[in-house]
């Protein structure tokens, strides 16, 4: 007898207080284990162009600082470079980081929880240097455990 998938979404509302990376990790995998899948796959979203997601290590700080200054390095915020400043020096280059990182995040679902690596964690990538209200949309599909 085969199994039918199930499915559910949910928007996670992230507060910022500025640029910088916000540990979503806790948050998505209770929503995911709440939903007592045994296997399937987790799609994140971020419905924004100078937010991003990424999966990073979660034990040592210094990563979460050292990726902030190499992106701040790689993509600096001087109006005299770009076209599109209309928001202040920060709006292109966040744009920019958005494009160099990812908006969507695939994990997968796997024995009844996500299948995270032992030093992994779920981040928001903030781009910008004002506070915003960031929505993460959860969607997964799977079997029931």
């Amino acid at each position: 007898m085969q199994q039918a998938l199930s499915q559910a979404q949910e928007t996670l509302i992230v507060q910022t207080s500025g640029q910088g990376l916000y540990e979503q990790t806790r948050e998505v995998v209770a929503w995911t284990n709440a939903l007592n899948m045994a296997s399937g796959l987790l799609t994140l979203y971020c419905r924004h162009t100078s937010a991003s997601l990424v999966i990073q290590e979660n034990a040592d700080p210094d990563v979460m600082r050292d990726l902030e200054i190499f992106f701040k390095t790689l993509v600096p915020e001087d109006v005299s470079l770009y076209h599109h400043s209309s928001e202040g020096a920060d709006d292109m280059p966040a744009h920019i980081k958005g494009a160099l990182t990812q908006t969507t995040l695939s994990i997968p679902i796997s024995g009844g929880r996500l299948a995270l690596g032992t030093w992994q964690g779920i981040y928001l990538f903030e781009h910008r240097v004002r506070p915003h209200q960031r929505q993460l949309i959860m969607h997964a599909v799977g079997d029931a455990i």
